[in-house]
């Protein structure tokens, strides 16, 4: 016999049991549903791509995350395995691009892999859920986007979310308005996205320490913080860049967009410290935070105009989002906004088995119940009754359909409904109806 292997699995990965997976596939399920609504179509690439398909895409600090793969004997092609689904959208493209139509649509759920330190709400291997738009310049698409972004939460059930809104243009134009060197602009970046973190103070200790000018971190830290009483802290940064290829026109029609959707004022807002650190953004940003309990973002995606360009000749206006499936799940567990019989179990009826003689006729039950579209499971075995009831009340199946002997002779079933005890005995003929009815209650 071989040696007792202590089962275990690597730090920061995770198995999920029946009753955790019926909660992940509700949260992804109605993810999926919203993107059909607005037209996205399903999209799948595989787990390992090429390193130099990822390398030299997201910034320095995410790519040390970037797992690399050893593979067999062959060295021939370094392997790395996918840090987002976005990258892999680029090379798709590149590669595919005579059978799509443009534009394209596209959503894609599956994990990705992250050299993470494991802590709570991040993980090494997680789920993403991305919706992107290849081809379409107009903001009219990025506007889509949030206002997708907003109904997935709604449905969902979060009571209080914002979608957070910046341009990557009016980043670097703030830098440049207040005196950063070119070179020095990604210290700038680095330094501002860890401002939920770190504070105002943080930062602009930071910049200094970087070899900023401290004369130059005042006059940005003061536009990047700017507010307004009853505007959206446009304005005042208007003022003082003045007119320009800045960001600023496409953030105002994007708030138009957006009012002419319908989205509430209390679920959007423009943030001028809000970065997005990847490296490939070219436009209008957006990052989505729930302020109680907070776990960081659950949602972010934006402009990129030039990624694409890597992969092919030209590149193609593309916007998206990505959901970041493991905190919005752990959220909902703490808020508790599941729908109150989900969990437990698939199976909707429990057909009884007692002896060798009657799986026959327990079995034609369970084809008609399933025929009905009810989850039926066949009890495997032949038991008493009271531990065929037991499994059926500790796994949560909320029916059993009783096929003894004395319901066989008499030609009917007895259905019992476990949360009140109700029953009833039917024919074969109204057994779907029955059934479903004492389901619909209970």
């Amino acid at each position: 016999m071989s040696k007792f292997i202590a089962p275990r699995r690597p730090k920061g990965f995770r198995d999920f049991l029946p009753e955790t997976m019926l909660r992940r596939n509700f949260v992804l399920d109605t993810i999926k549903e919203v993107f059909h609504l607005f037209g996205f179509e399903p999209l799948d690439t595989p787990i390992l791509e090429l390193q130099e398909t990822l390398f030299g895409k997201y910034g320095e600090e995410a790519e040390q995350l970037i797992f690399t793969a050893q593979h067999g004997r062959s060295t021939s092609e370094p392997l790395a395995m996918r840090y987002d689904l976005t990258v892999p959208l680029a090379r798709v493209v590149g590669q595919y691009e005579s059978q799509l139509n443009l534009p394209f649509k596209r959503y894609h759920i599956a994990p990705v892999f992250r050299g993470e330190r494991p802590q709570r709400g991040r993980y090494r291997e997680f789920w993403q859920c991305d919706a992107d738009t290849v081809g379409v310049s107009s903001l009219s698409a990025d506007a889509e986007i949030v206002v997708m972004m907003h109904q997935i939460l709604d449905r969902l059930g979060f009571p209080q979310f914002v979608i957070k809104i910046n341009h990557r243009k009016l980043l670097i134009a703030i830098g440049e308005f207040s005196g950063l060197p070119q070179e020095q602009l990604p210290d700038l970046y680095r330094s501002v996205d860890k401002f939920d973190k770190i504070g105002a103070e943080g930062v602009e200790r930071e910049l200094v320490d970087r070899g900023i000018d401290g004369g130059a971190v005042k006059r940005m830290m003061k536009l990047i913080q700017s507010t307004e009483a009853g505007g959206n802290g446009i304005e005042p940064i208007a003022r003082a860049l003045g007119d320009g290829d800045n960001g600023l026109d496409d953030l105002r029609e994007l708030a138009d967009l957006l009012g002419e959707a319908s989205i509430p004022a209390e679920h959007f807002e423009f943030d001028f410290t809000m970065v997005r650190g990847l490296g490939y953004y070219t436009g209008p940003i957006f990052e989505t935070v729930i302020s109680q309990p907070n776990l960081g973002s659950i949602s972010g995606g934006g402009r990129y105009d030039q990624l694409i360009g890597m992969f092919r000749r030209q590149s193609l206006p593309t916007t998206g989002t990505s959901f970041g499936i493991e905190r919005i799940i752990d959220l909902m567990d703490e808020l508790e906004l599941y729908p109150p019989r989900l969990g437990g179990t698939l199976v909707q009826a429990l057909v009884t088995v007692f002896s060798d003689e009657t799986r026959r006729a327990s079995t034609r039950i369970g084809d008609q119940l399933r025929a009905a579209g009810i989850n039926t499971e066949v009890y495997f075995g032949a038991r008493k009754l009271g531990r065929q009831l037991a499994h059926a009340d500790k796994k949560g199946i909320p029916l059993v359909v009783i096929v003894g002997p004395a319901e066989i002779e008499a030609g009917v079933v007895k259905l019992r409904r476990l949360a009140d005890g109700e029953e009833a005995s039917v024919v074969a003929a109204d057994l779907a109806g029955a059934a479903s009815k004492m389901l619909a209650v209970s």
